[in-house]
């Protein structure tokens, strides 16, 4: 957020079935507008995409999803947002899986930041400047601990609402 701070965000869904999170996550960025990567799967592990649903021009774009594995989804997408005029575009993970060819992808992609979380350990050997990894221990010992007071998980996800 403090990143993209005064800049004008849209929220990218790389599928359908992410449109859910995106529109979440364009709520909790000021209500940010969200777009949709319409695509589809020739064979598998190859995607194109054939259509981008919502206005990106202008705009940063960050794609929103949940798993990055060949990140061959993620860099297509990222490509095709530059060429339909998004200024930037920055993508954001919970589990950065980054099989081969992923690392590699995402180096030679038109991404500024990939941020992922450390829910998968990355190696040593996949580390470059384009990914960030951002920890999850603190939310996972404050729900354990709600947890285990019986209290509601709410208050582990208000601690990252908007201040």
């Amino acid at each position: 957020r403090d990143k993209l701070n005064g800049k004008e965000i849209v929220i990218v869904s790389p599928d359908h079935g992410g449109v859910t999170r995106a529109r979440k996550m364009a709520q909790f960025l000021d209500n940010s507008t969200i777009a949709i990567i319409d695509k589809r799967r020739p064979k598998p592990n190859v995607a194109e995409v054939m259509n981008i649903i919502g206005d990106v021009s202008g705009k940063v774009a960050v794609i929103i999803d949940d798993i990055v594995d060949t990140a061959g989804t993620l860099t297509i997408a990222a490509g095709a947002l530059k060429k339909a005029g998004a200024i930037e575009v920055y993508a954001a993970a919970t589990h950065g899986i980054l099989s081969n060819p992923a690392i590699e992808r995402i180096a030679n992609s038109d991404l500024i930041e990939l941020v992922i979380t450390d829910s998968i350990p990355l190696p040593p050997e996949k580390q470059i400047d384009k990914i960030k990894v951002l920890s999850v221990a603190n939310m996972l010992a404050k729900a354990i601990e709600y947890i285990q007071k019986g209290s509601s998980m709410n208050v582990v996800y208000d601690m990252y609402k908007k201040k």
